[in-house]
């Protein structure tokens, strides 16, 4: 019990089916209640109201592939500590390492059984992490040495550019702390892309944190 009342978690994921089954498969514990958003901004506004005792986040909404990695840095900026289990489509332990370092309890895959997703949740309620073993070993042993082959073909806006976008920055983000404008880090990420070979957003910032990490 948290405060006289029965613990709270919300779940945050722009998928209303994913909401639903996963407010069903945490209900059926029945150690806590579960509320659901559809957004991280109604996410965000449903925490200052609730004050959940944990979070389930996604990390893909709509066009951003990682605008929930911005959130919980965010979140984690503003000083609050409630627990946070990203549950996410992404297997990548790159992605799982930043998560982890820029503020989560656990992460839990989308595809794994309801059994595993209840035991991932009630670790990060209860206070402790959370990762599959799996998953564990491919982070604890992704210690990939930087190319610095690589680095030295960018130049030193490229490098700043990338060293957000490995942090989890949006391209808004990006324009805002570096005073330059969206297209101006939309243009220069595409030439990142290609001087490091990557297809997509999502792939860019994979390289940039085994890079920069």
């Amino acid at each position: 019990m948290a405060g006289g009342r029965m613990p709270l978690a919300l779940i945050i994921d722009d998928h209303p089916i994913v909401v639903t089954g996963f407010m069903q498969t945490v209900g059926a514990t029945g150690v806590c209640d579960v509320v659901g958003s559809i957004s991280l901004v109604e996410g965000f506004r449903t925490y200052r109201q609730r004050r959940p005792d944990a979070i389930v986040l996604d990390l893909s909404f709509r066009d951003d592939p990682f605008a929930g990695l911005s959130f919980l840095r965010r979140f984690r900026a503003l000083g609050a500590s409630t627990p946070i289990l990203v549950f996410s489509m992404h297997d990548d332990p790159t992605i799982v390492r930043q998560v982890l370092h820029v503020g989560a309890n656990g992460y839990v895959q989308k595809d794994v059984s309801p059994e595993m997703i209840r035991e991932a949740f009630l670790a990060v309620l209860a206070g402790s992490s959370f990762l599959m073993p799996e998953m564990a070993s491919k982070v604890a042993l992704l210690n990939q040495p930087r190319d610095r082959g690589l680095l030295d073909r960018l130049t030193s806006r490229e490098m700043e550019i990338l060293g957000l976008i490995s942090r989890g920055h949006s391209y808004t983000d990006i324009s805002s702390r570096l005073g330059i404008s969206y297209k101006t880090v939309a243009n220069t990420s595409s030439i990142l892309k290609t001087k490091l070979s990557a297809r997509s957003l999502p792939e860019l910032m994979i390289k940039s944190i085994r890079l920069l990490s």
